[in-house]
């Protein structure tokens, strides 16, 4: 518990000055109350030994001022405390966030977006009430207690060893709830993450749920995930539920016991009625600290659970990162691409293997193969997206492991396979990492991307909102929504994973004479399943079961009657049925 409350130690550290005054608040508001009845104490006793008007204006004053200075150090206790609470929620997530984007890809395959998801909202919502109210009532609770104990001691010690009898139950009580509640809630949040997972998935992939009629079927899966969710809950309740009645019923005894103890040593005037009052009154303040310590309890037991979920992605690391020392800028270098005996597994899985390849700086490369030969894997070295499990791939001479992620990314414009766009408005998502692109600048990508004549359907032009995902948009518009994202940037290097999959062949063909301007002078990386779009590539390599079995033009690999050779002539034949 220890080791993982330790993440939070920076944050408290951060926030020193505010938790002292806070503190120091809680403090001074618990010595009002704990003076108060030692004033009510006097106020009975002044009573009872001669009645005197004076003195009892004078105490009641001082009740009334103490309250009132009680009341503003109590308000004074909260707005600071639980703002700090606030404050650090807020550094926490924006940490957290940090940290998840920084991450590489392989922690994405291994946790679920949901899980991710409640992780960063349902169990930082637990470690804040943890370091709020929690820290603030166990604070209380235990300065109280000292405070309660020791005026009650000095008075009459016999009869405050009496009313902190049940302590010990009380402590047994906390410890074995405690256990029992911290178990079950982390239970309760692994099911949430399930819950946040499932719906996560379906509205992604509902349009996949609709074409498939499995409405009842998802509705019946997540009302299974439901029912176990609701039924931890009410096993938790009622832990809880056992749990505040003994604590209540403990106090109950506590209290029977001063008053029979009491009420006999005040009926041998062993005591004064003033100081039974103060017992007593002692006895009613401290209900809250003590009902509040079981509270206080459950609040630890949760946040707990919750920093050792949010502990988990935070102790993560990333497989691809920048090097801890002499950390170079790609610009300095030129932008030639060489793979120097590439290799990439996943487990026992070779996905490339013996890769020996040289893009030179400001050649047009197309890579082709059929699908799982490697292809994306190999553009996706290029940008860092992960790295080699053997060999090196370089820029310029140089490891790309020597490069921040982040430098080398800003070179490379990179159209993935999957389109990616978001709730955004399209020139938006046409200038998503150029946020100080120009209007004409935005419609220029647009233009070579081929996405003009559609713009001028949208009912807003580029000022249209397209839904989550580009739900809107077509395959081919998103496809070319995100090549006029990755040439607005103006990179030196260009890669087009399939990027022209959804396109009619007509469209494909003029986007290629528009971008061959763009393409000039810069090196640009071509992966397709078409001859149509690779044909004019300065080098054409033939990627199968992840390593390289043709290199070479258009003309050369035609002639050679290899892969690329019966792929060519498969889609001559096709055209050709096509045109009949």
């Amino acid at each position: 518990m220890l080791k993982s409350l330790g993440t939070l130690r920076p944050y408290l550290v951060r926030y020193r000055g505010g938790l002292a005054l806070g503190i120091g608040s809680l403090l001074v508001k618990d010595l009002l109350v704990a003076s108060l009845p030692v004033v009510i104490k006097y106020g009975v006793d002044s009573l009872t030994k001669g009645f005197r008007l004076r003195t009892v204006l004078l105490l009641a004053c001082l009740l009334i001022g103490l309250s009132l200075l009680k009341g503003l150090f109590q308000y004074w206790m909260r707005v600071i405390l639980i703002g700090i609470s606030r404050d650090i929620e807020f550094d926490l997530r924006n940490d957290f966030f940090r940290h998840l984007v920084e991450l590489s890809q392989d922690f994405f395959s291994r946790y679920r977006t949901g899980d991710i998801m409640a992780r960063s909202t349902n169990d930082l919502n637990a470690v804040r009430m943890m370091l709020g109210p929690g820290i603030m009532y166990w604070s209380e609770t235990l300065v109280m207690l000292i405070l309660a104990v020791a005026v009650m001691a000095r008075t009459d010690l016999s009869l405050t060893l009496i009313s902190l009898a049940p302590a010990p139950f009380v402590s047994v009580a906390v410890i074995f709830f405690g256990r029992k509640i911290h178990s079950r809630f982390e239970q309760i949040q692994r099911m949430f993450s399930d819950i946040s997972s499932r719906v996560q998935e379906n509205l992604s992939g509902v349009r996949v749920v609709r074409a498939y009629a499995q409405e009842q079927a998802e509705v019946a899966q997540f009302e299974s995930l439901n029912q176990d969710y609701i039924r931890e809950n009410i096993g938790l309740a009622r832990i809880q539920g056992m749990f505040m009645p003994l604590l209540q019923a403990l106090i109950g005894v506590t209290f029977l016991l001063v008053l029979w103890a009491g009420g006999r040593q005040l009926l041998a005037h062993k005591i004064s009625l003033g100081s039974f009052v103060m017992f007593n009154t002692y006895m009613g303040i401290l209900i809250w600290p003590m009902i509040a310590f079981g509270w206080v309890v459950n609040l630890m037991q949760r946040g707990t659970a919750s920093l050792n979920r949010i502990n988990e992605i935070l102790h993560e690391r990333p497989t691809v990162a920048a090097p801890e020392s002499n950390e170079l800028d790609p610009l300095r270098f030129s932008d030639e691409i060489r793979f120097r005996n590439v290799g990439v597994s996943f487990g026992t899985r070779e996905a490339l293997s013996h890769i020996d390849l040289t893009f030179h700086s400001g050649q047009t490369v197309a890579v082709v193969g059929h699908t799982g030969s490697g292809k994306t894997t190999l553009v996706n070295l290029i940008a860092r997206l992960m790295d080699p499990t053997t060999g090196a791939v370089e820029l310029g001479g140089v490891d790309l492991r020597q490069f921040s992620p982040e430098a080398l990314r800003r070179q490379i414009g990179f159209v993935p396979q999957e389109t990616f766009l978001f709730s955004a408005t399209l020139a938006e998502n046409i200038a998503w990492g150029v946020p100080d692109a120009t209007p004409d600048r935005i419609r220029w990508a647009a233009e070579v991307a081929g996405l003009a004549s559609d713009i001028e359907g949208f009912p807003n032009g580029l000022e249209t909102v397209i839904g989550e995902r580009g739900l809107t948009l077509s395959g081919g518009q998103k496809q070319r929504t995100a090549i006029a994202r990755a040439i607005l940037r103006n990179p030196r290097i260009l890669i087009l994973d399939d990027a022209l999959s959804s396109v009619d062949t007509v469209t494909e063909e003029r986007i290629l004479r528009a971008l061959a301007n763009v393409m000039r002078h810069r090196t640009t990386v071509l992966i397709s399943h078409r001859v149509s779009t690779v044909q004019n590539a300065d080098c054409i390599v033939v990627l199968s079961q992840g390593r390289i079995v043709e290199s070479g033009t258009h003309a050369q690999l035609q002639n050679r009657g290899g892969y690329y050779s019966e792929l060519y002539q498969k889609q001559m034949l096709e055209e050709e049925l096509e045109a009949i």
